[in-house]
């Protein structure tokens, strides 16, 4: 593994630790993803990996090399990481030339900005290389902070929120375009982000945050379609929620019918099944596939052009139902909904 992080913990208060028993690892050309709401960690923990924050226990290793334990701290400019900072962070009062080439001390001066003009051209910004930050846009201003970072060619780049202030539509370009550059030079990479839908596109993997500690770590369609615990299945996108008794069997009774789910349960049982594992039809008692299920009422729905978002009544309880855009339905329709696949049996709290 390029990345080990076994244990970390941080605290700004005593007896309140930000970051609390996190433990993970980074492959050589893999994009790993920190997932999670504002104030769960993820930042400070990438300013532990960086070197900007000390971690009060722990250790972090970097190819086989300890970079940080109790008794050993190396410099931010000592480990051979790239950061992308949030706000991009580029002087100024220099070019966008001159911000790449400022990292480049390893090098003789006379070919700092040969090979800045070089990595600049590799993110598409060499036209723009004399312009300052102020004469670029947002996206052109992440791209040269992205050409900064790898320009020393670090094994790995730490990206902080790198496309939070950019538009929607810019911020799913950048995103396939840095995404794009990062595996083709061959580096990993970790991202922090609260977006759900950016570490899913972004990452090979995602560790999913929560209070202080991880919750589940896996590839974006484990997390999504196979969440451990509660918080993950409801971070990573609406979905609906069950909770019963279960007789060792991998059926659970709900207000829609006998649901069944992804393996053997016995006792109480909390599950979780996605919208769009659920669809709607009309009552039909020739419907033998919807013998088991019961009646309920269209409450609202929401067309999004491509798919519509139905909400449905049964039981005194409401139920989020994705379809495509050609199962259509009206408020105060009565329906049936039907599983499309297993609810998951959640693990954890």
């Amino acid at each position: 593994m390029l990345l080990e992080v076994k244990n970390i913990e941080k605290s700004f208060e005593k007896g309140n630790p930000v970051v609390n028993d996190v433990s993970f690892s980074v492959g050589e050309n893999e994009i790993f993803a920190l997932l999670g709401p504002s104030g769960c960690g993820k930042t400070t923990t990438l300013r532990m990996i960086s070197g900007f924050e000390r971690s009060d226990k722990g250790s972090i290793a970097l190819e086989g090399k300890e970079i940080s334990s109790n008794s050993v701290h190396v410099s931010p400019q000592k480990r051979g990481i790239g950061f992308v900072f949030q706000d991009y962070a580029l002087f100024p009062h220099m070019s966008a030339l001159d911000n790449v080439a400022f990292g480049l001390t390893s090098l003789p001066k006379f070919k700092r900005k040969v090979f800045a003009e070089e990595v600049l051209c590799r993110t598409g910004m060499g036209d723009y290389k004399h312009r300052s930050p102020a004469e670029l846009s947002g996206g052109q201003q992440q791209r040269v902070a992205l050409a900064r970072a790898i320009a020393p060619e670090p094994k790995l780049v730490l990206l902080d929120e790198p496309f939070s202030n950019l538009d929607a539509m810019l911020r799913e370009s950048t995103r396939k375009e840095v995404r794009s550059i990062i595996k083709k030079a061959g580096m990993s990479a970790i991202l922090v982000t609260h977006d759900q839908e950016e570490a899913l596109s972004f990452a090979d993997r995602i560790a999913v945050m929560n209070d202080g500690k991880i919750e589940q770590i896996g590839t974006p369609e484990e997390v999504y379609y196979k969440p451990k615990t509660k918080f993950v299945a409801q971070f990573l996108g609406r979905t609906n929620l069950f909770e019963g008794d279960v007789d060792d069997t991998d059926c659970i009774d709900t207000n829609l019918g006998c649901l069944q789910l992804n393996c053997r349960a016995k006792g109480r049982v909390t599950c979780s099944i996605r919208p769009e594992h659920l669809t709607i039809e009309r009552p039909n008692g020739s419907n033998t596939s919807l013998n088991r299920c019961k009646r309920g009422i269209v409450i609202s729905r929401e067309f999004k052009g491509h798919d519509i978002t139905y909400h449905v009544e049964c039981g005194g309880e409401r139920y989020i139902v994705h379809t495509d855009n050609r199962v259509v339905f009206e408020t105060n329709e009565e329906v049936m909904v039907k599983p499309l696949e297993p609810a998951v049996v959640l693990t954890g709290a």
